[in-house]
């Protein structure tokens, strides 16, 4: 159980929203001084850096801005709780079966018409999602129905394909 102030506030929480911050800054292969520069002076460096080693506390609208600076969903910037990931917008968990996190680079190694097409709607999701990491790809449960209907398969059987193609990583 985590140790609360006298609020009732986890302490190192504060650290653990600066270490998703400065995460997701770094995915997207920022400096500070970049974000900095490129939102015209919005976030400044040494506030941002601040943010990320828990320093400073961060509120509710620069959190919000900050989201969609990066382009990503809000809850993204935060860390997840004792319980694991956070619910969906219906009240689940997510399920390691359902979605998956893909290799690309032994996606690159393959060849056919399959591993084409499946290429080009991984790059899509990597554009909408500013994901460009190149290494590696988090799926979720929705893209799983796309990817079950470009490996000719069904949705329930669309993971255990992706594994035996070898991209499903543990």
């Amino acid at each position: 159980m985590a140790v609360m102030d006298d609020e009732g506030v986890n302490p190192g929480y504060g650290r653990q929203v600066g270490e998703r911050l400065r995460l997701i800054r770094r995915q997207k292969r920022l400096s500070l001084q970049e974000v900095e520069s490129q939102s015209e002076q919005e976030f400044k460096a040494s506030v941002l850096g601040a943010y990320e080693r828990g320093e400073r506390a961060i509120s509710v609208p620069r959190l919000q801005r900050l989201a969609q600076f990066y382009r990503v969903p809000v809850d993204q910037l935060l860390p997840y709780d004792e319980d694991g990931p956070p619910l969906d917008e219906e009240g689940r968990r997510g399920d390691p079966d359902i979605g998956a996190k893909l290799d690309l680079t032994r996606l690159e190694k393959l060849g056919g018409p399959e591993a084409e097409t499946l290429t080009r709607y991984l790059k899509m999701i990597q554009v909408q999602r500013q994901d460009f990491n190149g290494r590696v790809l988090t799926i979720r449960r929705d893209d799983m129905r796309a990817i079950a209907a470009i490996l000719g398969v069904t949705e329930e059987s669309a993971a255990a394909r992706l594994d035996d193609l070898g991209l499903k990583l543990a």
